[in-house]
This record gives structure tokens, sequence and C-alpha cells, in this order.
């Protein structure tokens, strides 16, 4: 895991030393076409079969289920008020974190539970999420609703990705597209964890002037909500629904990742948020390497 982290952010902030703008310049075309390649890569590496309907299935409740109790519980909604904090408490980093931490623990086996997971959590945040975090969506009225979320979800890159992999699937190429789409999906993965080092940079620069502990106590419940209460609801929902050890093992491991780049990406894309998105991204990332090894001592792997 850290063969891969570490490089990558270390880059990415030596990158933004030197130019910060680069990473609006390299997230643009991330979303445009990294993003759908990357998922087609991964999901043809799966396959697309029960597996993943049942992962995303649960992944689905575990995040619907999360944010219920964020919007309903009036002292949990205080504390996480923004939809920058809500987003980055319910999505986690599963493309460029969760899977390779999945790959690193756990058989390969377990890939068609995490990209399940991953593929359910990316079609609703790039569907929904660029248009709830704008100041336009207030402007929309009830009846646009449906329509406004049905035009978000079907020109989402995860859609686009989702299509691609579906009309492969069906051809007799499929696996050597898969295994030439493999390079390109790592490669997108790199790509994304330097932005995050280059949003490191001005993570740097604003603690100059704004101390951490200062930094955290806006985010200290999206934290503690996303790598602990996330996971644990998972943990018991797989318990109850006694699901097998692997799978649950898997999409544990999946909540457990820290928030979605997805989050700064889509803020960084729409000019909005950067700086709570890039607090929230780069401590739940750093916080991670305690709690995700936490994680694997529980579930015994």
């Amino acid at each position: 895991m850290l063969t891969q982290l570490a490089p990558c952010l270390s880059l990415g902030y030596i990158l933004g030393r030197l130019n910060e703008g680069l990473a609006l310049k390299i997230t643009r075309p991330l979303i445009r076409y990294g993003i759908p390649t990357s998922l087609m890569g991964l999901l043809l590496r799966a396959g697309i079969g029960i597996n993943l309907i049942k992962s995303a299935a649960m992944a689905l409740l575990s995040i619907g289920l999360l944010i219920a109790v964020i919007t309903l519980n009036p002292q949990l909604k205080s504390k996480v008020s923004s939809t920058t904090l809500k987003l980055g408490s319910s999505f986690g980093n599963t493309g460029y974190f969760g899977i390779p931490v999945a790959l690193a623990l756990l058989p390969e086996e377990a890939l068609s539970f995490s990209i399940g997971f991953d593929l359910a959590a990316t079609l609703v945040i790039w569907g929904l999420a660029p248009g709830l975090i704008t100041p336009n969506q207030k402007e929309l009225k009830q009846g646009q609703i449906a329509s406004y979320c049905t035009k978000r979800i079907s020109n989402s890159p995860a859609i686009k990705g989702l299509v691609g992999a579906l009309i492969i699937s069906t051809t007799p190429w499929a696996q050597e597209v898969a295994s030439i789409l493999w390079i390109p999906s790592k490669i997108v993965i790199y790509l994304a964890l330097i932005v995050v080092g280059i949003k490191f940079t001005s993570l740097g620069r604003s603690t100059t002037s704004s101390p951490i502990k200062n930094q955290l106590h806006g985010i200290k419940s999206s934290l503690i909500i996303k790598l602990i209460g996330l996971p644990t609801l998972m943990l018991t929902l797989c318990l109850i629904l006694k699901t097998p050890e692997l799978m649950r093992n898997a999409l544990v491991l999946q909540a457990a990742a820290p928030t979605a780049i997805s989050v700064l990406l889509i803020e960084q894309n729409n000019y909005c948020n950067k700086d709570e998105a890039t607090v929230l991204l780069a401590y739940s990332t750093l916080i991670s390497f305690i709690t995700i090894p936490s994680w694997a001592m529980v579930l015994n792997i």
C-alpha cells in the first residue's frame, strides 16, 4: 500500500510547490476520460456477476443508512453541517485506496466484492454530488429534481465506465481488453493520488496560519464517522445478514477507506469548498494508515 501511496503523494506535493494550478489541469481530463477508463478496466478484470451486485447493494444500504442517521440526528447534523462534510463522511476513497488495500490484504477472489462497493458509491457520488455542492442546486424546483438527478446520473463518468464495460463484456475480446485497460486504470489511480499530493501543498501553507488543532476541530466528527462509524455499520449489517467471511472482510475494508478523492475532484472542478475538502481528505488519509491496520486486526485478516 505504501509503495503506491507514498511516491505519488510525494511527487504531487513537489509539483504543488512548483505550481498548485496543476491540480485543476489534471482534474478535468481525469474526470472526463480517466474515471470511466479506470472503472471499465476494474469491472472487466473482476467480472460482472452476482457477487458484484450483492456488494453494490450492501454499499448503497450502508451509505444510505449513514446519511439518514446524519440527517435525522440533530446533534450529528449540527457537527456535519456542510454538504462537503456529509459527502466526506459517507463516501470513501475505494477506487484509489480501498481496492489497492484489498488487493494487498485479501485473496483476488475478493476483488469483485471490493469493486461492487466502489461501483455503487461511484455511481451515486458522480451522479448526484456535482449538483449538490453547486449553488445553483438550490434554485431547482421540486418538479425538476427527478429529471435533474436522472440527467446527472446518465452523464456521470461512472455510468460511462459501466456501459463501456457491459458492451465490451459481450464481445469475444473482453479478456484482452481487460488486460489492456488494467495499465491505464492504474495510471488513473496514480494521477488521482498526485492530485491529492498537490492539494497537500495548500494544506501545509494553511497550517502555518491555522494550527492543526483548529483544522481538526471542524472535521473531527466527519473523521470519526468515516473511519470508524461507517465500517462499524457495515460490519454490523454483514453480521446481521450473515454474509460470507470474504465478502464481509472486503466490504468492511472498503467502508473503512478514507474520504473519497471524488469529493476533492468534484469541488476542484466546481471551484467551491476546496479547502474544507482538502483538509478532510488529507487528515482522513493520514489517519487511515492507523485505522486500516486496526480494522484488519478486528477482521483477523
